[in-house]
């Protein structure tokens, strides 16, 4: 017989309950209103790190469930809604470990006239409120992308080829020959593997200004992708950008993205044509940035596996 019970405690659930109600008054006090989205959508993201959810019925079109309520949120931006905030389920195929379940908690916010530098003041206010009864942070600290690299890797500039990559890589005991000339893919080894674990403990981390080859949804000024990854004892929280507003430049970085799919022999993606109508009306200038409520509840609660901070894990559901 399955286990029917709680893969969290009680008391676990009551800190998750407490969390939301936090979240909710913190939000409220800035003039920033909750909005709710759909979680299924006939479109998905291309990004090929992220895989989705297809759901499909006989005689229907697939659709597919989301991995994060961004695009309908920035055509809320585009309608003039101001800033927002989702508590929302996001799903993401293909996602299970101590820090993944394929279905989690996340929250999303836009708050427009901010760029990445302001937004990461807030997400550190926030984080420092709900933090402020479990968990005593020491000073936030911040560290430029190449910055980080160069403190924690021994990397002496970004701009150095594949070859020096790979070297630094070895030079701290990793080897990935797949990995071949794929220069971001050495860069991610290097953070993941180098970066992360060697980060300041018991603060925030904020790690922002990324190659532009990183841009994502991000605007690049000055060669520099705006978004930020905020980081609290080696684990990554949430993900923030300034946002791109260019209809054009995020269908081609769409288009980019379907192509590396299909060199990894990945399905592509139908591409959001409602995002992209929105941004050609206009996306107002605005910072966005998406936090795991789950990761942060173990975080909070000191717990070192997602499972005990979820009802029912992937197992349990």
């Amino acid at each position: 017989m399955s286990d029917w019970r709680p893969s969290a405690s009680l008391e676990q659930l009551r800190l998750r309950a407490h969390l939301l109600r936090q979240i909710r008054a913190f939000f409220h006090a800035r003039g920033v209103w909750e909005v709710d989205t759909p979680a299924l959508s006939p479109a998905a993201t291309p990004d090929p790190h992220i895989h989705s959810f297809r759901v499909s019925a006989a005689g229907e079109k697939p659709r597919y469930l989301h991995s994060s309520p961004e695009f309908p949120m920035k055509r809320l931006l585009a309608a003039g809604s101001g800033s927002i905030y989702q508590l929302c389920k996001v799903f993401r195929a293909g996602e299970a470990g101590q820090r993944h379940n394929p279905e989690f908690s996340l929250l999303e916010w836009y708050r427009v006239g901010f760029d990445h530098h302001a937004l990461m003041k807030e997400v550190d206010q926030l984080i420092r409120t709900l933090a402020s009864e479990n968990l005593p942070f020491g000073e936030t600290q911040y560290f430029r992308y190449e910055e980080a690299l160069q403190r924690f890797a021994g990397l002496k500039r970004l701009e150095v080829d594949v070859a020096a990559l790979r070297d630094c890589a070895e030079g701290h005991g990793l080897e990935v020959a797949a990995l071949a000339e794929d220069r971001d893919g050495w860069l991610d080894l290097l953070m993941s593997h180098v970066v992360e674990p060697a980060l300041p403990r018991d603060c925030p981390v904020f790690i922002y200004d990324y190659p532009a080859s990183q841009a994502a949804l991000a605007q690049i000024r000055g060669g520099l992708a705006e978004r930020f990854e905020l980081y609290i004892n080696g684990m990554e929280l949430a993900n923030g950008f300034h946002e791109l507003g260019d209809a054009a430049e995020q269908r081609r970085r769409f288009e980019n993205e379907n192509r590396r799919r299909a060199e990894m022999d990945l399905p592509t993606m139908p591409l959001d044509e409602s995002l992209l109508a929105a941004l050609e009306a206009g996306l107002p200038n605005c910072a966005g940035v998406a936090l795991g409520i789950d990761r942060l509840l173990m975080l909070l609660a000191g717990e070192d596996d997602i499972s005990t901070v979820l009802a029912f894990d992937s197992d349990r559901a």
